[in-house]
């Protein structure tokens, strides 16, 4: 049988947003006040495919602490399950984006082993449920449990977290797979409207962009020298400025950065350098290939150092892929001339410690002149959001939510084609000739990150759904 794991989840104050959002922090206690009660003896449950690495888990540790502060009894289940398991569901998950993938089939041995997995966790989950809660289940890994959650009496809302806006046969075929599961769920959310399916119910349709946290490890304030103790700490840069890689973790108590990163490096950035850097899964859609070519072919001057970063790749369970595209990463950064190879890492942070790893990715965007996020499909992006927060401009591909983010021109430059590296290499040197421009870009994003990608925001919007859904 299935072993689901349950995740701890703090308490974060809503308190904190105050200072921040002044009168508008209100609202935001009127809403907490009425979950308190219109929420009591209910429990709201969130299942996903992982606890580290990816968008969902960032979300839900983004958010849960806070609905937890507003008294809601909120939960988080993760699967347990085998890598053939994943397998279909990484298939599902390209395929979704219009990619091929591992180029398996969506087949009749692909439904059998996706139902009879979740026909498990299943069993091992509902006995711990009663009529009248509400099921969070998140992305393909989940869908299959719709309708048996419903049978027993429970509320079920679908998050999908990935989606394009012209669909090919890929997804399609992804789409009528999973579609039979969704539908019966009480309603779905995705993350843009571009994004609802063909032959879903509109009526159940909910629209919501992902949120940061912005007093997690991932994105606290740093201090330069504290920021600069944590790359030496981890082996980026050749010297600490004065200074102590602490942060503090997400339960408010004292952390320090004590691990090393994996780099694939010549020799660490040199302090001096200006540094464009790119955080995400290790995934083709990402195209760290593409980063590495074109540093090579259009990015020539010999200050410019280019950090790539991704997790460890066994520290995401529900990535089958990432060893190989790393992997492949590797073998084109051997293959890098010795002076673009001077230039280029390839960062693996380790992944025991969330926090710790959270302040890795807060001091590398930091130290960053221009974070990039230059993927062929994206169906979000949440690292440009935490970009922007930390005032960097942002060079982006045009596609999916990266372009609800990034106001073209104003918080960074959108690239219509991702796999026009030119177009990309031109758009770093237009921002680094530019400090001035630069810094207007920084502030811009973290103001639109205020505006809209908080999670004491979408703390409202969740209540107002599932009061919806008891009403």
């Amino acid at each position: 049988m299935a072993n689901p794991k349950f995740v701890s989840i703090p308490v974060n104050p809503l308190e904190r947003f105050k200072p921040m959002l002044g009168e508008r922090f209100g609202e935001i206690e009127r809403v907490a006040e009425w979950a308190r009660e219109g929420f009591a003896g209910r429990a709201i449950w969130h299942v996903n495919s992982t606890a580290r690495g990816g968008g969902v888990a960032e979300l839900l540790r983004a958010l849960l602490p806070y609905a937890r502060s507003a008294g809601v009894d909120v939960r988080w289940v993760v699967l347990r399950e085998e890598p053939e398991f994943f397998a279909v569901t990484k298939r599902l998950h390209n395929h979704l984006h219009g990619d091929p993938g591992d180029g398996g089939e969506l087949d009749a041995d692909a439904h059998h082993l996706y139902d009879s997995v979740l026909r498990a966790n299943i069993e091992a989950l509902t006995p711990l449920m009663q009529s009248g809660d509400i099921v969070y289940l998140h992305d393909p890994q989940t869908a299959g449990m719709v309708s048996a959650l419903c049978e027993r009496g429970l509320k079920v809302v679908w998050r999908c977290h990935v989606g394009v806006e012209e669909p090919n046969n890929l997804v399609r075929g992804a789409w009528d797979f999973l579609r039979p599961y969704v539908a019966q769920a009480d309603a779905y959310i995705f993350s843009r409207p571009e994004y609802l399916w063909e032959g879903l119910d509109e009526q159940k349709a909910w629209f919501m962009p992902p949120v940061i946290d912005p007093f997690s490890p991932k994105n606290q304030e740093l201090e330069p020298g504290v920021a600069a103790a944590i790359l030496k700490e981890i082996g980026l840069i050749p010297d600490g400025l004065a200074g102590a890689p602490v942060f503090t973790r997400a339960d408010g108590s004292p952390g320090r950065v004590e691990r090393e990163a994996t780099i694939l490096q010549k020799e660490p950035v040199p302090d001096e350098a200006r540094m464009v850097a790119q955080v995400s899964r290790w995934d083709r859609l990402k195209d760290p290939h593409g980063l590495l070519e074109m540093l090579e072919r259009h990015l020539e001057d010999p200050d410019l150092h280019l950090v790539v970063v991704g997790p460890e790749a066994a520290g995401v369970a529900d990535d089958p892929e990432g060893a190989a595209v790393y992997g492949d990463a590797a073998e084109t950064w051997r293959r890098l001339p010795a002076d673009v190879r001077r230039r280029a890492h390839l960062v693996s942070l380790p992944m025991r410690d969330l926090d710790e790893n959270g302040a890795m990715v807060n001091a590398i965007q930091r130290r960053a002149d221009i974070v990039l996020q230059k993927s062929i499909a994206e169906g979000f992006g949440l690292t440009v959001a935490e970009a922007m927060w930390k005032r960097r401009p942002m060079v982006a591909s045009r596609v999916g939510g990266i372009q609800d983010q990034v106001v073209d021109g104003e918080t960074g430059i959108l690239i219509d084609d991702p796999r026009d590296l030119e177009a990309c290499a031109k758009a770093i040197e237009r921002i680094l000739a530019d400090p001035e421009a630069a810094r207007a870009m920084g502030e811009a994003g973290h103001q639109r990150v205020i505006d809209n990608y908080l999670a004491v925001f979408r703390l409202r919007e969740y209540v107002d759904l599932l009061a919806g859904l008891i009403a």
